[in-house]
């Protein structure tokens, strides 16, 4: 039987809380980083989750790409874990993003850039 709407937000605020936690340790190591969001069809979880993070400029995020990238990955990984979701980060689950290129293709609107 597939999860009600408890769990389902249940999943959710665990899941909101440990990538609060990478978040805050992210911006203490990782320069230029600035926040993360995640976007997920809970009822396809590990199908669907995306974990976005974002940083201040392109530079900082090539920089990112090319030192922290394997640090990144494993926060993504510590957090989903004690959410207790089963999803490996991947390209495909953790993307690497910055303000300056929303701001330049989507005018700032993070909601739309997050749909595509």
């Amino acid at each position: 039987m597939p999860p009600g709407n408890r769990e389902l937000a249940r999943i959710e605020r665990r899941l909101i809380t440990t990538l609060t936690e990478a978040c805050e340790i992210a911006k203490s190591e990782i320069k230029g980083f600035v926040w993360l969001t995640h976007t997920a069809d809970l009822n396809a979880l590990t199908e669907t989750l995306k974990v976005t993070w974002v940083f201040e400029t392109l530079a900082d995020k090539k920089l990112a790409q090319a030192s922290a990238k394997a640090r990144i990955y494993e926060l993504t990984a510590i957090a989903l874990f004690e959410a207790n979701i089963d999803v490996t980060p991947s390209d495909h689950s953790v993307r690497l993003d910055s303000e300056e290129e929303c701001l330049r293709t989507h005018g700032g609107d993070w909601q739309r850039r997050l749909a595509q």
